[in-house]
């Protein structure tokens, strides 16, 4: 689903989303496609959501946006393990 029929779909509310399609372009990740998981009122809700989804399936891309985004870009973060000094 692209992100102007997500915005047409659920108006004003926060949604969970899977990436299914995405690239990456001085440091924005810019999504393309995606598939709605979930809708909620806050945005609290959303993170707690996205937090468990991430924890079963850390493998998939998973996002929360509220839809009065104009446009589906996030900034790309990077986790990883620093090393001993």
């Amino acid at each position: 689903m692209l992100w102007k029929e997500v915005k047409e779909r659920f108006p004003n509310q926060w949604v969970l989303l899977e990436v299914m399609k995405a690239h990456t372009l001085e440091g924005n990740r810019y999504i393309d496609e995606v598939v709605v998981v979930d809708r909620f009122d806050d945005s609290t809700a959303a993170m707690r959501q996205y937090s468990e989804l991430h924890k079963q399936n850390p493998h998939r891309e998973y996002c929360f946006f509220h839809t009065s985004r104009p446009n589906l870009i996030a900034r790309e973060r990077f986790m990883g393990i620093r090393g001993s000094r």
